[in-house]
């Protein structure tokens, strides 16, 4: 990655679009990890075995689905309220466009002669009120999370990254776990109340967690961007609504 001599402070509405060289990159890595993370992730139930504790399920998605909201603290911090809130409507477009085609494709009457239709419906089937859950979560979090970092970044005058990206995610998460966890599973079989709010904490302090132990990786990304691009972006007279992609 190039490196620019000087870092810019300037308002996010005075970047020049072409001036930006990495943030489409940024886009399509957090779009992918996004797509990826819920297809490879999000149906398995894998487990380890902590020490003093025993065996501990986990959903797999976890390990991989909160560096998204790393990526989202990237670019809010990078590129601005404005062109991190037009990859959220991407990531959001993309996860629905996935599920779409997920459920055309397993809905397909198999050929005769091929044998793997049950094991496609595990892998790849969907119940409707879970993406339901995982659409409304991602949005309200990812939108959380962005803002709150945003603001927190004017009023912190840009010290104490540190501070921002765990702050943000832990409210950004918060809302996450709130909506999904109530929506997907409270009242389903097998789920007691006691369960789906256990599971909701356990998956919330294990997202913070994840922020905190990347928090190093989290400086050097934000550093390195700041450098190539030689700007530093700060959302003073940002329009803050979610609901426009347009930047």
């Amino acid at each position: 990655m190039a490196e620019a001599t000087h870092i810019t402070p300037i308002a996010a509405d005075r970047v020049e679009p072409g001036r930006l060289r990495y943030y489409d990159l940024v886009m399509a890595a957090f779009v992918a990890i996004l797509l990826l993370s819920n297809v490879l992730g999000a149906g398995k139930v894998a487990q380890v075995r902590l020490p003093g504790i025993g065996d501990w399920p986990f959903g797999a998605g976890i390990l991989f689905f909160p560096i998204s909201y790393i990526i989202g603290d990237v670019l809010t911090e990078v590129y601005g309220y404005a062109r991190a809130r037009r990859v959220i409507w991407v990531g959001f477009a993309a996860t629905l466009f996935m599920a779409g085609m997920a459920w055309v494709v397993v809905a397909l009457p198999p050929a005769p002669d091929w044998r793997n239709q049950a094991a496609y419906e595990v892998v790849f089937g969907q119940v409707p009120r879970i993406v339901f859950a995982s659409m409304c979560a991602f949005w309200a979090g990812e939108f959380v999370n962005s803002y709150v970092l945003a603001r927190m970044k004017v009023l912190t005058e840009g010290r104490h990254l540190w501070m921002r990206t765990i702050g943000s995610t832990i409210a950004g998460q918060g809302i996450d776990s709130l909506i999904f966890y109530p929506l997907a599973f409270w009242g389903a079989e097998g789920w007691t109340p006691h369960l789906v709010v256990v599971v909701l904490f356990t998956q919330w302090a294990l997202k913070v967690g994840w922020e905190v132990l990347l928090t190093p990786l989290t400086y050097w990304v934000v550093g390195a961007l700041k450098r190539a691009e030689g700007l530093d972006v700060y959302d003073r007279g940002t329009d803050f609504t979610p609901f426009r992609a347009r930047v």
